[in-house]
């Protein structure tokens, strides 16, 4: 008898998985929005330099008569972001007047920043413009260091402590650290913050997943899963809407922290993964989590019936394998294993780098910023409809493998759309984004589904620390394109269809249940129990009562 069994004789996908799973979803909606916000807090206005303190009226007046006469034009008629004449040059403003080899030097006496669309940003803040450029990007590195280290402490400690604790430790920092960004006044103290806002960042998405799987019938975890990527296209378009309407990016930061607040109030109310606390000797504890579950969903009677002897019996020969304390070798140490790991560390490299490559810098797109963020995230919802349709008919790894070699390919053919059609290149990047995101959050279910209980988290933590280092590489890959603009396009494209191909060599979890221990895992390829049971019930959403089909409830 196998876990899920159980869940299923106390009532399946029933009104508990889904309030469970809705609770742990909302916090991944604005955890999307953490990800993506210094697209609008780092935001660069156009600027030029101000004019020199010893020439008053140089200084106050910024028309654009007097603007030609402290700083020089581009090619392109518009304002030198980075430099001024030494000496305001009064005759340029004569119509018949050029100039040509007038003495220049940079911004001295700071810039002048366009607020129309933007009242304040850390770049106009801090002056993060010209040759301090390079601090803006150092602060999105530093938050992607912080989602590295998070991925990894946070991956081992679950396995440890429980997925409950260290989920509702990583609520309660971001929601401080999130505050504590807003507050400081500098940009040290800025980097320091998103550095440990970033570590949250892994705490709440693996824990959040692991939790939703485990307590979840085999029936409902492909849409489960799922249901975490459009969490992360409506905190897209949540952030897109809360960052018209709060320019500021002070108050910014404050609103979309302040609700993790609530989120690690509530988050007591979660019971911890009775798999994980049978696995670990707490099976009474188990079995008063597995009752509360009974009466939520309608089954009091099966829930009273059930003691440690009975729920442990469903997973026994799991539990007398179980080691006591596991590293990191485990991922490595078996053959099955060892596959496992390899293969994903190339897919999560390759998918992280190529999305983040594509999606967090959206201001080089020329449109409105508010404008593609909306297009990115929507592009995500029938891009992962379609997903969510092949991973219960077709399968796993094929629905993986298909989207990550879509993304390639068509990042690789926007190399030969002309410059000048950039909504076309604008269209097709985001294409592009929506197969890596849909790509993305179907390898989260599969690494779930492919790892034991006994290391799914460390498993997942580990991956996840491969996608982290793909996002610290993808700004590295983009400047390669200083030196030829083909680097790029071909470093994103490249990977992806790698990640794909590598996909090909994992085993397909479709319609099996969780393995609970690496011993577990070995004997299943061995005997080649992997292999679909003919007799296995179909992969369809059996919600309680409804009886609704698969396709509907994924709509």
């Amino acid at each position: 008898m196998a876990f899920t069994d159980l869940l299923d004789s106390l009532g399946g996908v029933g009104r508990f998985q889904l309030i469970y799973t809705a609770l742990l979803l909302l916090p991944c909606s604005l955890l999307a929005c953490h990800n993506f916000l210094q697209n609008f807090t780092a935001a660069v206005p156009h600027h030029h330099c101000r004019g020199p303190t010893n020439h008053t009226a140089a200084t106050t007046n910024t028309s654009g008569a007097w603007l030609r006469a402290i700083v020089p034009l581009d090619q392109l008629g518009a304002p030198e972001p980075c430099r001024r004449f030494t000496e305001p040059q009064w005759a340029l403003l004569s119509p018949n007047t050029s100039a040509h080899e007038l003495a220049t030097e940079g911004c001295k006496d700071g810039w002048v920043y366009d607020r129309s669309v933007f009242p304040s940003t850390i770049v106009m803040e801090w002056d993060l413009v010209c040759e301090a450029r390079p601090l803006r990007d150092l602060a999105q590195s530093i938050y992607m260091a912080g989602v590295l280290v998070g991925a990894a402490v946070f991956g081992s400690l679950a396995d440890r402590l429980g997925r409950k604790g260290p989920l509702v430790w990583s609520y309660l920092q971001l929601a401080v650290s999130g505050v504590a960004t807003a507050y400081f006044g500098s940009f040290s103290a800025y980097c320091i913050s998103r550095f440990l806002m970033g570590m949250t960042f892994s705490g709440i998405i693996l824990n959040s997943l692991s939790l939703v799987v485990e307590w979840m019938p085999t029936q409902g975890r492909t849409v489960a899963g799922v249901l975490l990527g459009y969490s992360f296209t409506l905190g897209q378009l949540i952030l897109a809407g809360v960052a018209y309407l709060i320019r500021p990016w002070r108050w910014l930061q404050l609103a979309v922290s302040i609700p993790f607040l609530i989120f690690f109030l509530y988050s007591w109310w979660l019971p911890e993964s009775s798999r994980w606390l049978l696995l670990h000797g707490k099976s009474q504890l188990a079995v008063e989590n597995l009752r509360k579950v009974a009466v939520m969903n309608g089954r009091a009677e099966e829930g009273e019936r059930l003691t440690k002897e009975v729920v442990s019996s469903y997973i026994q020969s799991e539990i007398a394998s179980v080691r006591t304390s596991n590293s990191i070798l485990d991922l490595f140490r078996t053959p099955a294993i060892r596959k496992v790991t390899c293969c994903l560390m190339v897919v999560w490299f390759s998918n992280s780098m190529a999305y983040y490559g594509l999606a967090m810098d959206l201001q080089k797109f020329g449109l409105s910023i508010y404008l593609v963020q909306v297009l990115f995230g929507v592009i995500d919802i029938p891009a992962m409809l379609v997903a969510t349709t092949t991973m219960i008919y077709v399968g796993r790894r094929a629905t993986v493998a298909s989207f990550l070699i879509l993304a390639g390919l068509m990042v690789i053919v926007n190399m030969f759309v002309p410059e000048d059609m950039q909504t076309l290149r604008t269209a097709q990047a985001a294409l592009g984004k929506g197969c890596l995101a849909s790509s993305f959050i179907c390898v989260y279910l599969f690494t779930g589904e492919l790892y034991p209980t006994e290391i799914r988290q460390m498993g997942m933590g580990f991956a996840s620390v491969n996608a982290r280092f793909g996002g610290l590489v993808a700004p590295l890959v983009t400047t390669l394109g200083e030196f030829s603009t083909i680097l790029p396009p071909i470093g994103f494209g490249a990977t992806s269809i790698l990640a794909g191909l590598a996909v090909c060599f994992l085993a397909e979890t479709r319609n099996a249940p969780l393995v609970e221990t690496i011993e577990a895992m070995e004997r299943r390829v061995k005997e080649g129990l992997s292999r679909k049971d003919p007799e296995e019930k179909r992969e369809e959403i059996s919600l309680q009562q409804l009886g609704a089909s698969p396709l509907k409830e994924t709509i």
